[in-house]
């Protein structure tokens, strides 16, 4: 993940973790972002991740008022999942939006190298 402001890179961060999944990845990196954004910085979160956005922002909370529970069964990734999504409810200054992915938007392409680059060592 690379925190961007006004075309500057101010932190990155990437990691590997090889017993898992791509969307334990992208949660994981919306948790992290948390920490890399200082607290009352208003900035957008962009993920490239469709299933993450929309699991934080459209799904969790009806999950959550049902006992985090989906109506077809279980919430997968249910530990990031509540992390993820009462860490953005306590960052009202953070607006998390998807970006398509490999059209040529700069800093997520860079992310993508980041990820790729740890992949390979």
């Amino acid at each position: 993940m690379v925190y961007v402001v006004d075309d500057e890179i101010v932190a990155e961060k990437h990691g590997h973790d090889p017993d898992t999944t791509n969307n334990r990845m992208e949660l994981t990196a919306l948790l992290e972002a948390l920490d890399l954004v200082p607290e009352g910085t208003a900035v957008t979160v962009y993920s490239d991740s469709h299933l993450a956005v929309k699991t934080i922002t459209e799904w969790a909370e009806g999950w959550k008022r049902r006992g985090w529970k989906r109506k077809s069964g279980p919430v997968e990734n249910l530990d990031l999942v509540k992390k993820v999504y009462e860490g953005y409810r306590k960052r009202p200054e953070l607006e998390l939006e998807w970006i398509k992915a490999h059209v040529g938007y700069r800093w997520n392409e860079y992310a993508d190298e980041l990820a790729a680059r740890w992949r390979e060592s």
